[in-house]
């Protein structure tokens, strides 16, 4: 019997091919989305990850600074512990480098001890060029490329910038490490060069065998500036920072399958009902009805396989060329720089083969039901069909309901599931409904086309075979509500953004050196060149801000601390609701949303994460002192070394409290309010500008805000500042880059579109999938209803009134259908705006209707499935129409 089944499986299968074929191209474009997002993201974050471990090692323990730098006196202490067999220190820094052919390039430079860095981090140990002396590592300005560094920079010798100052280095070999580019240089010389003498950015640590870390972190007494973390953690907090968006990806390439479980649904339900004497005959014939619910499970499973083995082929072809096209970054940004290489994951591979076989199987499941239940003898003579009634609206309202109970559940682990759930049942409750739905509404539209013969014809068929209809439409539904969620929660993000970039973007042009905030530490524009510019023609007014990095949590990306003038907290940044008032002797900072959820940062407390670190910036010293002061603010116009940080002897040592500490060292940090900001996932916080240099004593700048004065002409003006830099320090006037807010509002925007261009193509194979579905039910249809057309042929129909009454058909079935995608997908997407993202990454937005974009979604989908209809009916309106009728004489 078994064998029986297979036979009639594959026979029912190779008969209806084309009708098949849409069923199994859905699957194939389900499970290729899918298996090909998860290639991508996984090959890209495998890459990024062998990256890290290249250039950080293996050590047991890194301890990091948790803003810029520390003393390097914590060093000799570290390495003399007892439980400490290997130490080795590093200095960190992100700056520009300009090759001979003058381009510049984002260039991380990394200073080592190479005597220890072998035995830690091997992929950093320098190999002199072919003509270079072995001690080339400890000629000052010798620096040593990976193959990413030598790829982007041409010629021998490279120009560094600091501040606004090009330094002479000369390549004097490579180093075996991967990733962006990279320098590696001795640490003294790099110390010496970018003027950070006496700092460190980390230490990495190999324990003695058999220690115990967390006694050994705890014997350490680790000031607050430093943070122990495991090697892996540089991974995870990319892992951390891009899961969220991976997620939502892969859920969207899901979608496609979704749909597609829901075309297997029409096709087989189509199928069994055509087929429903032959199953009857075959019941007759001894074939039980758990054995006719096997046979049609057998048939979707194979649509499932085929399905399945398609699309994995397809979805490996698919992640080969957005690699290389791409990059492996898909519009996020979180893998910039990364060019990875395919890696083929066979776990992969099989769980998603599977899922196309379970949606397929889902997908058959009530038509096996429907075959199963299905009365031999009465179906053998006409008067037994399957039933084609709904679900009870009950069961419908019943999953909508615990669809709302389970958008209010928290996430998971970072990943809003409930969301996700509340999303799948929203979408069956809805589509499980539409039989009551069409119901209702051609229950109403009947009366008003009674005297009218096509369009009373084709509503009344719509009343009639409602779950038809239902099972017809079920795909388009699917697919209709997934892109009007998507178009709304897409319009509502780029709405806010737009909203967003009006606050923070009031000035004429803005000017900057640096566009990562890696390099905000090293590239940033001095005291004197902020000043100066002040007074240059044409400059109404001037604003600055200062970024830097907090690393608050070893497991988390870091911390974006910005400075700026807060004056008027409510006039510079988008905040959500009111400022509060500052309680006296307190810090005012206003944290963006992601604090709130990540670190717990509540409007009116003191945010207690931020006091340690300030205070050990402030015992230590670290800030540079040769910008605190009036008298040293003059003295770095006279030697171009003080702009810098200051030397070891300038500063006390980690744990010695200064007179000014003393004064300083127990501000508490008062959260006066929230905003937001679209551009850091993870988190930024900002404090006045006056209130971060009297902390810190640094009184740099990274970003320039400039107002014209009226009449000003901006090139001018962009001509006069690049004269201004290159007076202080030659070259330094090609280093500046200038940008309107609008030239900025629309280059956002465009990113922004980018980001989503994925989404609008599975958008677009999502309701492509739904048409198939569509144009399979109405070929099915309008073949099985041969003898009733022909049947009006013969009572004076025209073909042209048959083609007429299938089109209508198919727009009475599409519009209840567009109608049901329509409030679906609008309930989906309040999920989506209102707690997908705020729980995926950690931002509100304010809900947009584009509706007019809606409604031509809506149009557009209600046409194409008339045009459909319209397409099957032509075979169903010919001659063998008519002579079907002579099979009932």
């Amino acid at each position: 019997m078994l064998r029986l089944l297979h036979t009639f499986s594959w026979q029912e299968l190779l008969h209806h091919r084309w009708r098949n074929a849409a069923a199994v191209a859905a699957v194939m474009l389900g499970v290729a989305l899918a298996f090909s997002v998860q290639l991508i993201n996984a090959s890209a974050l495998s890459e990024f990850s062998q990256a890290v471990r290249s250039v950080n090692g293996q050590p047991d323990l890194e301890l990091r600074a948790v803003r810029g730098s520390f003393d390097e006196a914590l060093y000799a202490r570290v390495a003399n512990h007892p439980e400490v067999a290997a130490a080795s220190p590093v200095l960190e820094l992100g700056t520009y480098a300009l090759g001979a052919d003058g381009k510049r390039v984002a260039l991380r430079v990394v200073g080592v001890d190479a005597l220890v860095v072998a035995r830690l981090a091997p992929a950093l140990m320098p190999v002199p060029a072919a003509d270079t002396a072995r001690l080339a590592l400890f000629i000052p300005g010798a620096v040593f490329l990976n193959a990413a560094a030598q790829q982007a920079l041409a010629g021998q010798r490279l120009r560094l910038q600091s501040g606004l100052k090009l330094l002479d280095v000369q390549v004097a070999g490579s180093v075996a490490a991967g990733g962006a580019p990279l320098a590696v240089m001795d640490i003294g010389a790099a110390q010496e060069l970018f003027s950070r003498t006496g700092q460190l950015s980390r230490i990495d640590l190999r324990l003695q065998a058999g220690s115990d870390r967390a006694a050994f972190i705890a014997a350490l007494q680790l000031p607050a500036t430093l943070t122990a973390t495991e090697p892996g953690d540089d991974a995870q907090r990319v892992s951390n920072l891009s899961r969220a968006y991976r997620v939502n990806l892969t859920v969207l390439a899901l979608v496609a399958l979704f749909t597609g479980a829901f075309l297997v649904f029409s096709v087989l339900s189509l199928s069994v009902a055509k087929r429903a004497q032959q199953f009857a005959l075959l019941g007759v014939l001894g074939l039980t009805g758990r054995e006719r619910l096997r046979l049609v499970l057998w048939e979707s499973a194979l649509l499932g396989i085929v399905g399945s083995v398609a699309g994995i082929a397809l979805g490996t072809v698919l992640a080969t060329l957005a690699l290389r096209l791409l990059g492996g970054d898909l519009g996020g940004g979180y893998f910039s720089g990364v060019a990875p290489a395919l890696q083929w994951d066979a776990g992969a591979a099989l769980i998603y083969g599977l899922l196309g076989v379970a949606a397929a199987l889902v997908g058959g499941w009530w038509p096996a039901r429907a075959a199963q239940k299905l009365p031999p003898a009465q179906t053998l003579k006409g008067l037994g069909a399957p039933s084609a009634g709904g679900t009870p609206w009950r069961l419908s309202l019943l999953l909508i309901a615990a669809a709302g109970l389970l958008a209010l559940t928290p996430p998971v682990f970072g990943i809003a599931l409930g969301a996700y759930l509340s999303v799948g049942l929203l979408l069956v409750g809805g589509i499980s409904a539409l039989p009551w739905l069409i119901a209702l509404l051609y229950d109403r539209i009947a009366p008003h086309v009674a005297q009218h013969l096509l369009p009373l014809l084709a509503v009344e068929r719509a009343r009639r075979v409602r779950g038809s209809a239902a099972v017809a439409v079920s795909g388009v539904v699917a697919s209709l509500s997934l892109a009007v969620a998507l178009t709304v929660m897409v319009a509502s993000f780029r709405d806010s953004v737009t909203h967003w970039l009006d606050v923070v973007l009031p000035a004429d042009v803005y000017v900057r050196t640096a566009s990562n905030t890696a390099a905000s530490d090293t590239v940033y524009f001095s005291p004197d060149f902020v000043q100066a510019l002040a007074q240059v023609p044409g400059v109404a007014r001037t604003g600055s801000l200062r970024v830097t990095q907090l690393l608050l949590d070893a497991g988390q990306p870091a911390v974006a601390l910005i400075a700026r003038d807060l004056q008027d907290p409510a006039a510079s940044l988008p905040l959500v609701g009111e400022p509060l008032p500052v309680p006296a002797g307190q810090v005012a900072i206003y944290v963006s949303e992601p604090m709130v959820d990540l670190y717990g940062a509540q409007p009116g407390r003191v945010f207690a994460p931020l006091t340690e670190p300030f205070r050990a910036l402030t015992h230590t010293g670290q800030a540079p002192t040769a910008i605190n002061s009036g008298a040293n603010a003059t003295a770095s116009k006279t030697n171009p070394r003080s702009e810098g940080p200051p030397r070891a002897s300038d500063r006390p040592l980690v744990g010695q409290r200064s007179t000014q500490g003393d004064k300083r060292g127990g501000e508490q940090f008062f959260v006066a309010g929230v905003w937001r900001d679209y551009a850091r996932q993870f988190g930024a916080i900002a404090m006045d500008q006056r209130d971060f240099e009297r902390l810190t004593g640094d009184r740099r700048v990274n970003d320039l805000a400039l107002w014209l004065a009226p009449g000003a002409a901006e090139p001018q003006v962009q001509q006069a500042v690049r004269a201004l830099a290159q007076a202080q320090s030659p070259g330094a006037g090609e280093l500046i880059e200038f940008a309107s807010s609008s030239q900025i509002r629309a280059s956002s925007l465009r990113i922004f579109d980018r980001s989503f261009a994925v989404t609008y193509w599975l958008q677009a194979v999502a309701i492509a999938i739904g048409l198939f579905g569509v144009a399979a039910s109405f070929s099915a249809q309008v073949l099985a209803r041969r003898k009733e057309f022909g049947l009006l042929a013969h009572l004076g129909l025209t073909r042209r009134q048959i083609l007429t009454l299938v089109a209508g058909e198919g727009a009475a079935w599409t519009l209840a259908g567009a109608l049901a995608g329509l409030g679906l997908g609008l309930a989906v997407s309040l999920v989506l705006v209102h707690v997908v993202n705020p729980q995926s990454f950690h931002w509100t937005m304010d809900l947009a209707l584009p509706w007019p974009r809606l409604l031509a979604l809506c149009a557009a989908v209600v046409l194409a499935g008339t045009v459909t209809a319209w397409l099957a009916g032509r075979a169903a309106a010919g001659r063998d129409a008519v002579l079907a009728v002579k099979e009932d004489w």
